[in-house]
């Protein structure tokens, strides 16, 4: 066999009451079966197949030939439907397989054929398989069917298929079952019980945290150093060889694999990792050159190439008993393990989504030797295809198997195999921090085949591709698995996307949005406040009070809503920040809500920004947050730096037009009342218009002031985004205030927002708060937005809370819904404003921009970033009112 055939996974013993002696109901046999995978029941019509599977299973995880067959044509003993029936029952077994879902079957199955269609769903869906066979005297079975009216046919059917099921009984294990359980008489069966059995790569309870170890490959002294260097405590025998390691803080190592071969200690570096797994402390997977080695160990024939030879040669200087405990070890090694709740996967040469958890042949090669072509280079080598460039998944895939100078995620992947032996580094990952430890190797142990590539080109050959390749596409928003049938998954639960809204969302974030890493986040829009009570009004804080406690949030905070534009900051503290975490060249970026440039003038950009860098730095921020870097939501200010066109051409020339036309209305009417024609009515409603024009225009001029650059330029920011591995949409807004208070005072740019916190179930408390809002208002204020206090992850009686419902004073209204809108005819259409779709939108934003916040702060690759970025803008086209 050559070093790239594929092994299959280790197969365990088979079960010890697997035999065909009869046993007493009061031995109870104990089936296992796989938590995921397909267990056909095997047995003669009328040998209690329905009956034993409504006993153990849920009745969603059994499909029945009888009921597939009524399915096709409307009577379950129409065997002319037999045909389509199971095509109808493969294609379910296939869907539910594929989702990870057990399966039962409960058809006769006692023909070979019959079965083996079966067999190869389940290894199409790479899962195990297991045959229960319900094995009754004919007798019994053919007294049942008797019993049943709806079965017609005669005793030779039962007669037939009791000849069949005999004839393959013995050879059910060849036809590809991993295991078999026979249940001989009907008290066996009644007294059988079924268990559930994990797979062995499934270890999702173990959340670490874990110290993943790449290819060591023999080289035992860097090895120690590496342990030391991540806090282990490493223990010794009598002869000083290192026999085990523990972290005290009770960190786990994880081997990727590759332990042996090329280096000069291979049997050191198994004594000690052996001895980490023996005691708890370590984990480790299978490496090609275990698989290999095994095969030696065993007396298989195998070429001694790749650093076999000097493994054997160290080997033949130990014991035998050291020798059969190292062919042990490395032959009980599983392909992969899946890890802290199913979000990380460590296997050799990595693994791609649809094989994580999953068990075949192929799945064991992919995991040894990654996804290979069957070719070789012009140095001999496996040529690879670059998986994970294409990998979507949510587990972070963690392998080694191909060097790389140094190790960079790619798509949540990363290859540690750094070429210690080869004369690099010993690379280990701490998880989930995301953090990179390594030591440099004593010396060349061993020379490549290949030329130990730059990093771009050995990057390459793992599979991966330039750091772009972590860029969003059409794929990732239509077919990904986060979005398949149109929608994202967050931590709050599935927000669907129309497919038009995720087409148009693209193409606005392709052409027109900043630089994508700068994109970590989209500000949700805002609902407003429940229809105010008050006839003359439209909005009131008692109404966002009340909204508040009917959910059961009792405390909230009343912010001063700034009259400017949305604005999220990014601000990085120097170059070397940048670089690593977003754009090379830059210092940072300021954008829209919807992710366009803020500024069109990029020097003004730059300005804001020095002045944001030097802020933080004064207030100390950098060291308060532990970062160098930081993302801020706020407003900029005034309106008029981003809405100057918007004021001149759609509000100011309304003002224009109707101080040009109301005088000549006025003297019109003037003159007919003095012809004596009755226009009094009309002309107090002409005079009116003329004040609510005054009104209107003295509105958006009070948020205009002139500036230039970065000069007259104000920026009010309340919340903080994110700072490196952080979000903080946990923190409550005191804290955000406090921060934005402190950088307030450090840098002239900065204006602080007023608030108030206020209990709503205190009366006094909330007219004080409606008072304060009045005061605002009355000022020339916009309003103010109320908030749970808590936070952005605030949660009331019916889950995640509103983040903020606006309330706007009666005449900044006046530029939302026109000069008139006080009016008592207007004022009453309007009042009926049918709020639900906005609140609905605004929550799902909301969830879409925690989600965001969230993949970013934990270091996913940039496209899951975007998957929930892109949700936000696609919403944006959504059909809603766009005056609430």
């Amino acid at each position: 066999m050559s070093e790239n055939s594929p092994e299959p996974e280790p197969v365990e013993p088979a079960e010890a009451g697997a035999s065909d002696a009869p046993v007493t109901p009061a031995e109870s046999r104990v089936l296992s079966v796989p938590e995921v995978g397909l267990v056909l029941l095997v047995g003669v019509s009328g040998s209690g197949k329905s009956t034993f599977a409504r006993r153990h299973f849920a009745p969603t995880q059994v499909i029945t030939s009888d009921y597939c067959r009524a399915l096709v044509s409307d009577d379950e003993n129409d065997q002319s439907a037999t045909s389509d029936a199971f095509d109808l029952l493969h294609f379910i077994v296939n869907k539910r397989l594929r989702r990870g879902l057990l399966t039962v079957v409960d058809a006769t199955n006692v023909q070979q054929k019959a079965r083996q269609q079966l067999v190869r769903v389940a290894k199409d869906n790479d899962v195990l398989c297991t045959a229960i066979v319900l094995d009754v005297p004919e007798g019994v079975a053919r007294e049942r069917n008797r019993n049943r009216p709806d079965r017609g046919f005669g005793d030779h059917v039962i007669s037939r298929q009791r000849r069949d099921l005999r004839r393959g009984l013995n050879r059910l294990s060849a036809e590809g079952f991993r295991k078999v359980h026979i249940l001989r008489g009907v008290e066996e069966i009644d007294s059988a019980v079924v268990s559930y059995e994990k797979s062995w790569t499934d270890k999702r309870e173990l959340t670490g945290p874990f110290d993943i170890i790449g290819d060591v490959h023999g080289c035992r002294a860097e090895l120690e150093e590496l342990l030391e260097e991540l806090g282990y405590a490493i223990t010794r025998d009598e002869l000083g060889r290192a026999t085990g390691a523990r972290h005290p803080a009770g960190r786990t190592a994880v081997f990727v694999g590759d332990l042996v071969d090329r280096g000069p200690d291979t049997p050191g570096v198994l004594r000690l990792a052996m001895g980490m797994v023996a005691d708890g402390d370590a984990l480790c997977v299978a490496g090609n050159h275990e698989n290999k080695l095994v095969r030696a160990l065993k007396g298989r024939k195998v070429t001694p190439s790749h650093g076999l030879a000097e493994s054997l040669q160290q080997l033949d200087a130990e014991d035998a008993d050291f020798r059969a405990r190292v062919r042990d070890f490395c032959d009980g090694l599983i392909s992969h393990y899946v890890l802290d709740g199913g979000n990380l996967v460590v296997a050799h040469a990595g693994l791609k989504e649809e094989y994580h958890g999953r068990a075949s042949g192929r799945v064991r090669s992919f995991a040894l030797y990654g996804d290979t072509t069957g070719e070789t280079d012009e140095f001999g080598m496996p040529v690879r295809l670059p998986w994970a460039r294409d990998y979507r998944g949510k587990a972070a895939v963690v392998y080694g198997h191909v060097p790389t100078p140094e190790p960079q995620w790619v798509n949540n992947t990363i290859c540690l195999d750094s070429g210690c032996v080869f004369g690099g580094r010993l690379t280990a990952l701490r998880y989930p921090e995301r953090q990179l430890a390594d030591v440099p190797a004593h010396r060349t142990w061993y020379a490549s085949a290949t030329p130990f590539l730059d990093s771009a080109a050995a990057a390459t050959a793992a599979g991966a591709e330039s750091r772009e390749s972590g860029a969003l596409d059409i794929g990732d928003v239509l077919t990904g698995d986060d979005v398949s049938g149109g929608g994202v998954e967050t931590a709050h639960g599935r927000i669907r996307i129309a497919r038009e809204n995720a087409l148009a969302a693209l193409e606005v974030m392709s052409r027109f949005a900043v630089a994508p890493h700068w994109l970590l986040y989209l500000p949700p829009t805002m609902a407003p406040a429940p229809t105010a009570a008050d006839p003359a009004l439209l909005e009131h804080p008692a109404e966002a009070f009340a909204h508040y406690r009917g959910n059961g949030v009792d405390t909230v905070i009343c912010q001063e809503k700034h009259m400017g534009s949305r604005a999220v900051a990014v601000v990085c503290r120097d170059t070397a920040a940048a670089e690593r975490r977003f754009v090379p060249g830059s210092l940072g970026a300021v954008y829209t809500r919807t992710g366009r440039p803020f500024f069109s003038d990029p020097k003004v950009e730059s300005e804001v920004l020095a002045d944001l860098r030097a802020g933080i730095g004064a207030a100390g921020l950098w060291e308060r947050l532990d970062t160098d870097w930081v993302a801020l939501d706020g407003e900029m200010l005034p309106w008029s730096a981003k809405a100057e066109g918007l004021i001149r051409d759609q509000y100011a020339s309304v003002g224009a037009a109707a101080r040009a036309a109301l005088p000549a209305a006025e003297a019109a009417l003037a003159a007919a009342a003095e012809r004596g024609l009755d226009v009094g009515g009309l002309a107090d409603r002409v005079t009116r218009r003329a004040e609510e024009i005054e009104a209107f225009s003295r509105v958006y001029r009070r948020y205009s002031w002139p500036t230039e650059g970065a000069a007259g330029l104000r920026y009010a920011p309340f919340m903080v985004l994110a700072a490196e591995g952080r979000a903080f949409a946990d923190a409550d807004h005191l804290w955000h205030m406090a921060v934005a208070e402190r950088l307030a005072d450090a840098c002239d740019l900065v204006r602080t927002t007023r608030y108030l916190v206020v209990d709503v179930t205190d009366p006094d408390a909330t007219a004080a708060a409606a008072a304060w809002w009045r005061d605002l208002v009355d000022a020339g204020g916009e309003g103010m937005v109320v908030k749970p206090l808590t936070g952005a992850l605030a949660r009331g009686r019916q889950g995640l809370a509103q983040p903020g419902l606006k309330v706007r004073g009666p005449e900044y209204l006046r530029i939302i819904y026109g000069p008139d809108y006080t009016e008592p005819d207007r004022m009453e259409v309007l009042r009926d404003r049918r709020l639900g779709r906005k609140n609905g939108l605004a929550m799902r934003e909301h969830k879409l921009g925690l989600e965001a916040l969230a993949r970013h702060a934990r270091g996913e690759p940039l496209w899951r970033v975007h998957q929930a970025v892109f949700g936000v803008l696609a919403l944006e086209s959504e059909p809603v009112d766009p005056r609430l």
